[in-house]
């Protein structure tokens, strides 16, 4: 290994004693070994910073905070005392699979234009490994898309060049606070492409005490202002107002609340999509779009059709051109149109 590691892994740290054993465990076990992980606590009350310094690796740096700032404050000051030639996303809780460095700095090395490079994610829950929720195969031209409608990428799972990151002032925005991740991945992708790697090798785990669920009203505020920031970088005045209805219905998945809510959602996408088209992407791209589109339009109408609060000849008569009838299963829509006629009822 070199005098300065490759791989500079960022981590803010906070009452994490009980599952972060299991995290440094994942990065000791990688393949690639020339990383360092600067871990910043932030004012830990429990054994975090014990946890850290006993496990005896000179690769692991720590940092005590003596005031809780906050998540973006401790990783901007991790960020800033980063060595590597490359930047690891990884919580105090996730995972990451053996290969995960190894194969994110071959891509990296190999793609000059890639300014940062995800991988696959599983979920982790009670112990338990479950496929993740996030579209995959992502290509660079649907990554570009959906960041426009959502999240696609897990925090955990990014690697990205150092050089690109320091242009950035600050590292991550206090202002973006639980949604900093996807919000500097926007930033970033002014510097270069964004791509994945389609292999699992990241575990997201998910659990009461995930700042995902501690915070969500404050992540969800975070994340529409930033949508809707976005859509007015490119579309200026034009911008359709659905970054509310995006984040409750798409992103949280919260269920449609009546048919003109749907349209007025779906008649927004359409005017991104329509946007979208004239950026030069390829045919193939552009196909990957829609057909996500036309999934989520079917998902959504489903999620509100079980809740009793859609009529099922609402979804079909209502359904925009980019949703094609393929992607909905017949039997499992006249299902859900029976469920949420007795819920309907019901209520």
């Amino acid at each position: 290994m070199s005098g300065v590691p490759t791989i500079s892994v960022v981590m803010a740290t906070y009452n994490g004693a009980a599952l972060l054993p299991e995290t440094l465990a994942s990065l000791q076990a990688q393949s690639f070994a020339d990383w360092e992980l600067v871990a910043v606590d932030d004012g830990s009350r429990d054994d975090t910073v014990a946890v850290l310094r006993g496990v005896g690796d000179p690769r692991i740096r720590v940092i005590e905070s003596a005031v809780n700032g906050g998540p973006v404050v401790a990783r901007n000051r991790a960020f800033a005392e980063a060595r590597g030639r490359y930047v690891a996303g990884l919580d105090q809780d996730d995972l990451s699979l053996p290969d995960r460095f190894a194969r994110q700095v071959a891509w990296l090395d190999a793609h000059p234009g890639t300014v940062l490079v995800s991988t696959a994610t599983d979920c982790l829950v009670d112990g338990r490994v479950r496929p993740g929720q996030w579209i995959r195969p992502l290509t660079p031209g649907l990554i570009d898309w959906l960041m426009l409608v959502q999240n696609p990428l897990v925090w955990s799972s990014v690697l990205f060049r150092a050089e690109a990151a320091r242009q950035l002032t600050p590292f991550e925005r206090p202002e973006c606070r639980y949604v900093e991740d996807f919000d500097l991945c926007h930033r970033l992708r002014a510097f270069g492409r964004i791509d994945q790697i389609d292999m699992v090798l990241t575990r997201y785990r998910q659990h009461e005490g995930g700042a995902s669920q501690q915070f969500n009203g404050t992540m969800t505020a975070n994340v529409e202002t930033l949508l809707r920031a976005r859509h007015q970088a490119v579309l200026g005045t034009r911008a359709p107002d659905i970054a509310g209805l995006l984040v409750r219905h798409v992103m949280a998945k919260a269920p449609i609340g009546n048919r003109a809510e749907l349209r007025r959602l779906f008649d927004g996408i359409a005017v991104l999509r329509a946007h979208f088209g004239t950026l030069g992407h390829d045919a193939a791209t552009l196909a990957r779009v829609d057909q996500e589109i036309s999934r989520a339009w079917w998902r959504l109408c489903r999620t509100g059709i079980r809740a009793g609060r859609l009529p099922l000849h609402h979804a079909i008569t209502a359904r925009p051109a980019a949703a094609a009838l393929g992607d909905a299963r017949a039997a499992d829509l006249v299902a859900s149109g029976m469920i949420g006629a007795v819920r309907a009822l019901r209520r």
